[in-house]
């Protein structure tokens, strides 16, 4: 059996049009990025079955569900679907509203128990409450369980956090890493937050004008110079790490990754926990020696690949990038393979 979400759409609305071809991982976090407008939930809804679009092709993990001879439609495709709003049935407690959605899916397809969509997203004690009487991270929370228990093979989430405020965002986004870490099935993740794709995503598309003009691994596609994808307020790469040592005394702690051990502001997270850590450009300067009696706490080794202002380096496998003037570039005189010293604010890094 072929792995992987294979999807390719064309569709025409006269002032917009979709034109994607798409080779996407069969597992993990995908999120579809880009402004307002650019064709994100409009992906969504052809992968859904609720946009048709003639001539298209999407299979998942080798389940066709669309080709010339085939379309099938929303409700015979195996899919979860979470909204901005989570809709919940307001007549019926979280524990009714979570067993309306797993009775879409005949007894011998389930593959998630009501049990294990609870227990994932810690919703027990809300089991015999209304709609009304939840906060909205809550129903979020339920509306998450509802599509998990559908087992799903594939979970679509549209900008699931756009409609909470700030404290709400937090309470639900371990959440949503715990979905990261135990489902075994692809989540497309709508997004235009920066934050939610740095903290969240395996992989990213990148949405423009409703053309995809960048997919690949989060770490290497934010690294690219000749399509410097801005999480934000500036180009950066987001890097997986672990825990390596606190310094408490200090407020820091090390978080190592493949390349190097930079310092941070400490969380409080245990030793040995994986985190991620973001490095914005804009705060990683070179040197072509290493430095001494300076504040920057982070100094490592790495090789350069320039264009222009915006530098690539290569720190052991990991990717970095660093925005210099171009008088900078032409003093450090850089070439390809040139060893330098990056230099990374601490408080850059965001664990």
């Amino acid at each position: 059996m072929s792995t992987g979400i294979r999807a390719r759409f064309k569709l025409d609305y006269g002032n917009f049009s979709l034109d994607v071809d798409l080779d996407l991982p069969g597992r993990g976090i995908i999120a579809l990025f880009g402004h307002s407008g650019s064709g994100k939930t409009t992906l969504l809804r052809a992968v859904a079955g609720l946009k048709h679009a003639p001539g298209g092709t999407l299979s998942i993990n080798g389940d066709v569900w669309q080709d010339a001879a085939t379309f099938r439609p929303t409700h015979q495709r195996p899919l979860g679907y979470v909204f901005q709003e989570a809709s919940l049935f307001p007549h019926l407690d979280v524990r009714a509203n979570l067993e309306y959605g797993q009775k879409r899916v005949p007894q011998a397809q389930r593959r998630v128990s009501l049990e294990q969509a609870v227990a994932m997203l810690d919703i027990g004690h809300l089991l015999g409450r209304k709609p009304a009487r939840l906060s909205g991270g809550e129903r979020q929370r339920v509306g998450i369980a509802r599509a998990h228990a559908t087992s799903p093979r594939l979970l679509l989430m549209d900008e699931p956090l756009a409609a909470l405020d700030h404290a709400r965002k937090q309470e639900i986004l371990p959440y949503l890493e715990r979905l990261h870490d135990e489902l075994d099935i692809p989540v497309l993740y709508v997004s235009h937050a920066p934050d939610e794709v740095a903290r969240l995503a395996d992989h990213i598309v990148v949405m423009e004008a409703g053309r995809a003009v960048a997919s690949g691994p989060l770490t290497d596609t934010l690294a690219r110079l000749d399509l410097p994808i801005r999480l934000g307020e500036d180009a950066g790469v987001v890097l997986d790490a672990v825990v390596a040592a606190r310094d408490e005394a200090w407020h820091l702690a090390h978080m190592e990754f493949a390349g190097g051990r930079p310092w941070v502001r400490d969380y409080g997270l245990p030793v040995g926990h994986r985190a991620r850590v973001r490095i914005l450009a804009r705060d990683v300067s070179l040197a072509s020696a290493p430095t001494t009696g300076t504040s920057i706490l982070n100094t490592l080794p790495a090789l350069a690949h320039p264009a222009l202002t915006l530098v690539k380096l290569r720190i052991g496998e990991s990717p970095l990038l660093a925005r210099l003037t171009r008088r900078s570039a032409h003093a450090l005189e850089l070439a390809p393979g040139q060893l330098l010293y990056a230099q990374i604010k601490a408080v850059a890094l965001i664990g």
